[in-house]
């Protein structure tokens, strides 16, 4: 286990790692790349339990997506299946379980204040929190990306699976966008990959 991991999380974050997924009846794999999620977390019909985790992800992103989904195997252990995915004993969860990976040893000095302010109230995805997730994507292999921020208003794009879109005007935090082929409007968050048309 700890060959595996070295290659995908922090050095120093891999005792602690071992030990949460140190459970007979859990298993963890790591995945080829998904568009729609960077983990998951499922309960087996056999009784056991599976977390996956996107392999393309970058060593923080990665820790964090996996504490995510092993904070949902340990909400189900303590709470059962009858609360929220995200709810109040998620969050705790996870906020508890995140706790001592936040400190310089594990994250870059510059991500710190980013992740507790994220950590006060944890999201059912940290790319909901576009600042720590623009600030996520700069340790990314392929970092010369594309987001719909940076295009001007009336940008024609595309996003992963071919859909073309017209950038409209930005709401609250979300751009307003109109999908070309159907003429419907769609919200896209800040940090969305896009490629420019």
């Amino acid at each position: 286990m700890q060959n595996l991991l070295q290659s995908y999380i922090p050095e120093n974050s891999i005792p602690k790692v071992q030990e949460l997924l140190a459970h007979d009846k859990l298993d963890f794999i790591v995945k080829q790349e998904r568009k729609t999620r960077h983990g998951d977390y499922r309960k087996l019909p056999n009784g056991r339990h599976l977390i996956t985790v996107n392999s393309n992800l970058n060593p923080y992103r990665f820790l964090i997506t996996l504490i995510h989904e092993v904070a949902h195997f340990e909400t189900f252990q303590a709470y059962g299946a009858h609360v929220k995915p995200h709810g109040k004993e998620w969050k705790y969860t996870f906020q508890h379980l995140m706790l001592p990976f936040i400190n310089p040893d594990v994250f870059p000095k510059e991500l710190l204040p980013l992740l507790a302010k994220h950590f006060i109230n944890p999201k059912a995805t940290s790319d909901t929190d576009h600042i720590l997730s623009l600030a996520l994507k700069q340790y990314d292999e392929n970092s010369d990306k594309t987001y719909i921020f940076e295009v001007p208003e009336g940008s024609l794009f595309k996003i992963y699976n071919g859909r073309q879109f017209k950038k409209g005007n930005k709401r609250v935090k979300r751009f307003e966008c109109i999908e070309i082929k159907t003429g419907k409007k769609y919200l896209f968050n800040p940090n969305v990959e896009i490629e420019v048309i």
